[in-house]
C-alpha cells in the first residue's frame, strides 16, 4: 500500500521521534512501550505506525539492526506517514522527504517543530516509489530532510527529478544538500576575509597508503599540505574514525587501524583558545540568518558536546550562556560577512555548521550539514539559559516555513 494514510481509530497516531528521544535522553525504560507497540502490530499486521515507532526505538536504544528491520516492515506497509501536532491544531502542513536508513540519514525537524502547530507528513523516498501525482495538493510546502552522504547522493539527485515539476514551494532543495561533501564545501565558498577553512581531498586508501610509505608527498594530494593533518573515513560520524596526525608514521599506525577505502584529508588549523582549551560553536543559518544552538569547551582539539564535560562545570555552562545571551550583538555581528557569504554560496534555507575561533579572532570552518541535531532536551535545571534560545530558534524555523507557504 504506496499511499498516504491518515491515522484511524485501526491504527493510533504516530509517536514520533521527537518525544521518543526526550524518553530516550532520561534513560526511560522503553520495555512496556514497546510491549505495548509489539502487541498493536501482532493485532493489526498493518499498523505500519507500530512498526515505524518501534523502530525508532531500536534505533534509540543501540539496537540498530533490528530496528532497520521494523523500519524496512513499516514501509513495506506504506512509505508516507502523518504526525500531528501534539496540540491537535493545524495551521501548515508540510511533506518531508525522508531518506530510509537509520537516524543519522536525515534532518531530525521534529526537534524543531515539536510544540508547533504543524503537521508533518513523512515521505520516505525511494525512486521507484509513488509518483507526484499520487502525492494530493493538500500540502502547503516540501521540506528536503535527507542529509548528504555516499549513500544518500543517487537519492538526492533522484528527489530532484522527482519534484522538477512540482509546483509547491521546496525548501533545501535536494540538489543543493548534495553539494555539502567536506570537499566540495569549499569549493563553494570564495576566499573570505577573517575566515579559515582548510581544504578538504577526498582520497582512497591506496592514496593514503602511497603518503605514508612516502612514494608520495603530501602536499601533492593536498593543498596546503603540510602536517598535521585530520583524516577521517568517508560519511564517518561523531568522531568515529577521526584523528589528527603528526607525519606519515602516524598515518601508517592510523590506516593499520581502519578498513575504510575511502577518507578525507585536510589541514589541521589551531584554534586553540588564550588558556589552551579549544572552542567549537554549532551555529544554524536559518534563512540567512545566524543562530547559536551551543557552545562546547574541550581541552582537547576534537570537541564534541557530550563529551566536552560541560554538564560537569558551572564555567564553562556560564561561558556558553554568555555566549548565547550576547551572540546577536558580538559573534554574529563579527563574522557577518562570512555569513552572509556562506548563505549566498551554499544556497540552503536550513544548513548548519561547526566551527570555532583561533587566537586571531578568524571564523576556523570545520563542516557545513544540513542535518546537524538541534534539540530542546538538556536539563532545564542545569542549562536554563538554553531553553529561551533555543525557542528563537524554533520560532525562526516555523517563521521559515510559514513564509515559504505563503509564497505559494
Amino acid at each position: 500500500m504506496n499511499a498516504v494514510q491518515e491515522a484511524s481509530p485501526a491504527m493510533p497516531p504516530l509517536i514520533g521521534l521527537a518525544r521518543l528521544a526526550r524518553l530516550a535522553f532520561t534513560a526511560y525504560d522503553f520495555k512496556d512501550m514497546s510491549a505495548e507497540l509489539l502487541d498493536r502490530a501482532v493485532r493489526n499486521p498493518q499498523d505500519a505506525n507500530a512498526f515505524l515507532d518501534l523502530s525508532t526505538i531500536l534505533h534509540l536504544t543501540g539496537w540498530r539492526d533490528l530496528g532497520m528491520e521494523m523500519q524496512a516492515e513499516a514501509l513495506s506497509l506504506q512509505n508516507v506517514f502523518q504526525l500531528l501536532p501534539q496540540s491537535g491544531e493545524s495551521t501548515l502542513r508540510v511533506l518531508v522527504f525522508l531518506s530510509p536508513g537509520d537516524l543519522a540519514e536525515n534532518n531530525a525537524i521534529e526537534f524543531l517543530l515539536e510544540a508547533a502547530d504543524i503537521t508533518l507528513d513523512f515521505f520516505y523516498f525511494s525512486p521507484e516509489g509513488m509518483r507526484p501525482e499520487a502525492i494530493g495538493n493538500e500540502y502547503d510546502l516540501v521540506f528536503v530532510a535527507v542529509c548528504e552522504s555516499d549513500q544518500n547522493r543517487p537519492l538526492l539527485s533522484a528527489i530532484a527529478d522527482y519534484l522538477s515539476d512540482w509546483t509547491l514551494p521546496v525548501l533545501n532543495s535536494p540538489q543543493h544538500i548534495a553539494r555539502l561533501t567536506r570537499d566540495h564545501a569549499h569549493a563553494l565558498l570564495p576566499r573570505l576575509a577573517g575566515v579559515q577553512f582548510p581544504v578538504t581531498v577526498r582520497l582512497l586508501r591506496e592514496d593514503l597508503a602511497r603518503i605514508a610509505d612516502g612514494s608520495a608527498a603530501l602536499a601533492d594530494l593536498l593543498p596546503e599540505g603540510g602536517y598535521p593533518v585530520i583524516v577521517r573515513p568517508v560519511d564517518s560520524h561523531k568522531g568515529k574514525g577521526l584523528a589528527c596526525l603528526g607525519d606519515h608514521h602516524e598515518l601508517q599506525t592510523y590506516l593499520a587501524g581502519q578498513d575504510g577505502t575511502n577518507f578525507y584529508l585536510s589541514r589541521f588549523v589551531d584554534y586553540r583558545s588564550a588558556d589552551g582549551s579549544y572552542t567549537k560553536y554549532r551555529i544554524l543559518l536559518i534563512d540567512g540568518k545566524p543562530f547559536v544552538c551551543h557552545m562546547a569547551i574541550s581541552d582537547h582539539w576534537m570537541v564534541h558536546y557530550m563529551s566536552a564535560g560541560m554538564a560537569q562545570s558551572a564555567i564553562k555552562r556560564e561561558q556558553e550562556a554568555e555566549f548565547m545571551r550576547s551572540f546577536d550583538d558580538t559573534f554574529a555581528i563579527k563574522h557577518g560577512a562570512a555569513f552572509a557569504e556562506i548563505y549566498r554560496a551554499l544556497e540552503l534555507d536550513y544548513v548548519g555548521m561547526d566551527c570555532g575561533e583561533n587566537a586571531a579572532g578568524e571564523l576556523v570552518l570545520f563542516e557545513f550539514d544540513s542535518g546537524m541535531t538541534v534539540h530542546a532536551m538538556d536539563p532545564v535545571e542545569l542549562y536554563p539559559y538554553k531553553r529561551p534560545q533555543m525557542n528563537k530558534v524554533f520560532a525562526a524555523f516555523r517563521q521559515l516555513l510559514t513564509s515559504a507557504a505563503i509564497r505559494r
